[in-house]
């Protein structure tokens, strides 16, 4: 009754609302589609080099050297992914070792950032300060790369599948996302409540916070799996075995040989005979295409609980 009541007092008021768009921030048509532009700008400037990598991993090697990197190729060729399927055996198990990594250590990480995070970001937990603070250390400082292998080399992890999960099962940044986001999320009362009714700790933490943290979950897990999947430092330093290397370190091997053959180090003969089989630039973008395949499936998948689990564990903070 009051709006309507408004409406007739003051018609050029609501007329001029009316103009704007509808939305929680209520922009106005100029700002709306200006922001409209400027998103689209940068979806494009995301994907248009992405689309030219996949372009230019089917097109033909001598094609390429003439005309140059084209979206529409003059000549459509397969070659550099027959080349890559000569190797089919190492790239199937660099994709299983990496699979493998990537869903073990994300499942791992999210149970043991959240199992830290969750205590820290209840103010009833006495000694949450300090161990908030031996997380945050680590932001700022480390112990280097001689301690870190060194340690890892001692304990025996050297060469083993451990030795390209541990190091980043619990990530500061992540744990800091998932911690605001259970202390602005979940009201004390809620907790409270469920402790009346008898329920422990453990239970309280499976049954209600778990349940009702889907969106953080899904953020940190895709934070997660984009470092596990896109790891290759990890297997440089620790994998010596090739049963062990996976897929990201395998591109990186590729691309370092390819480098090396044309950059005339190598012995003359030598590269002239590899140079005349070798798709030197369309093979790079045909592993580049390889490597982020999974990534690109999966992110749809999470991309609804992205947005609300990122603004709300990091803003609010």
């Amino acid at each position: 009754m009051t709006d309507l009541a408004n409406q007739k007092i003051n018609p050029v008021i609501t007329k001029k609302k009316n103009n704007r768009l509808k939305g929680p921030q209520s922009l106005s048509p100029a700002a709306y589609y200006s922001l409209i532009i400027f998103l689209t700008l940068l979806s494009l400037a995301c994907v248009v080099p992405l689309l030219l990598v996949i372009m230019t991993s089917l097109t033909d090697e001598a094609s390429l050297t003439v005309y140059g990197y084209q979206f529409i190729p003059q000549k459509f060729s397969l070659y550099a992914y027959n080349y890559l399927l000569n190797d089919f055996d190492k790239i199937a198990r660099g994709y299983g070792i990496s699979i493998f990594v990537t869903i073990v250590g994300t499942v791992s990480s999210l149970l043991l950032t959240s199992l830290f995070a969750y205590p820290v970001s209840r103010s009833d937990f006495p000694y949450r300060n300090l161990f908030a603070f031996i997380v945050f250390f680590t932001m700022l400082f480390n112990g280097g790369l001689v301690p870190w292998y060194l340690i890892y080399v001692n304990a025996g992890l050297k060469d083993t599948i451990f030795a390209l999960i541990l190091p980043s099962l619990i990530i500061p940044f992540n744990l800091i996302i998932m911690r605001t986001f259970f202390a602005n999320t979940i009201p004390p009362a809620l907790v409270e409540s469920a402790k009346i009714d008898g329920a422990s700790e453990w239970r309280i933490y499976a049954q209600i916070i778990m349940p009702l943290s889907l969106p953080v979950l899904a953020t940190v897990g895709l934070f997660q799996m984009l470092i596990y999947w896109n790891d290759w430092y990890t297997s440089l330093i620790f994998i010596s075995s090739e049963n062990l290397v996976n897929v990201q370190y395998l591109l990186y091997r590729v691309i370092n040989n390819i480098n090396y053959l044309t950059s005339g180090f190598a012995n003359q003969q030598a590269i002239d005979g590899a140079l005349k089989t070798l798709p030197a630039q369309t093979v790079r973008m045909a592993m580049a295409v390889v490597g982020i395949g999974p990534i690109i499936i999966v992110y749809p998948f999470i991309s609804k609980y992205f947005v609300k689990g990122l603004t709300v564990g990091s803003v609010k903070g």
